[in-house]
């Protein structure tokens, strides 16, 4: 497969990303930080993997699904402590500390969301 810059999914990946550090460092705790959060962190990695390879929306968004459920069920078996990352404030950031099953459910509204803007943007 041969990378493809797009400008429009970058801006967007840019944009999250900075709402998401915005998140992290002021908001505490709650459901913008909790679940908001997780909501966006979908729909950043899919703007983040279309900034630069031409993949159709839904082999993207599977994909990024996948990546999003594995990291979450990886908290289940306290990945953290065996990469030795468990007082690492970054890890911990990125790939979570604690199993969710509400993070389970807006990563696929997260998700469900791009797709049906892809579907309308396509139509």
């Amino acid at each position: 497969m041969k990378l493809n810059f797009n400008k429009t999914y970058f801006v967007l990946f840019s944009i999250l990303f900075i709402a998401e550090i915005l998140i992290a460092k002021y908001v505490v705790n709650g459901f913008i930080r909790h679940t908001f959060g997780d909501f966006l962190v979908v729909i950043l990695m899919y703007g983040f993997l279309k900034s630069f390879l031409p993949i159709k929306p839904l082999k993207a968004s599977i994909l990024v699904l996948i990546i999003a459920f594995c990291i979450e069920f990886l908290q289940l078996c306290n990945l953290l402590e065996w990469l030795n990352l468990q007082n690492n404030t970054l890890a911990k950031l990125v790939l979570g500390s604690t199993f969710q099953v509400t993070d389970l459910l807006a990563y696929t509204l997260g998700i469900l969301l791009v797709l049906i803007v892809e579907y309308k943007q396509n139509n």
